[in-house]
């Protein structure tokens, strides 16, 4: 099976997108939440499928086996998990809180900055997972 990236993305409207860089055919999915996005995004990769083995028509090289891994762009990531505090959690990746709340409102980070919040990100996953409340 194939790996493609499917990225999220926030619209200016609150609306998120999906779409895949990855793959030669333009394929979009929308909805009020990521959920929603993703299975439309989903719903699109069968439905141009389905039209190819209809139409007796090739499948997409691109479109065969394929798994998508979805990932967010820095400002969806951030204004999806609106609960995160972004000084917080600024702080705990190590990062100037102003420069994270630039990147909230969609300026770039750099490479090494993104690995920075990413592995925060992990970080905290995998303390919340071991929680144990009484």
């Amino acid at each position: 099976m194939k790996k493609r990236t499917a990225l999220i993305e926030i619209g200016k409207d609150g609306t998120f997108g999906v779409f895949s860089p990855d793959i030669k055919s333009v394929i979009f999915g929308e909805g009020n939440t990521v959920a929603e996005a993703k299975a439309d995004f989903e719903n699109s990769v069968r439905e141009i499928i389905q039209f190819c083995q209809e139409d007796g028509v090739q499948d997409p090289d691109d479109l065969k086996n394929v798994t998508f891994v979805y990932k967010y762009d820095m400002p969806s990531f951030l204004n999806y998990y609106k609960y995160l505090n972004v000084t917080q959690f600024a702080r705990y990746a190590g990062i100037n809180p102003s420069l994270m709340r630039q990147y909230k409102q969609g300026q770039g980070a750099s490479e090494k900055q993104i690995a920075r919040i990413q592995d925060a990100i992990h970080r905290i996953g995998r303390e919340l997972s071991s929680v144990k409340l009484i």
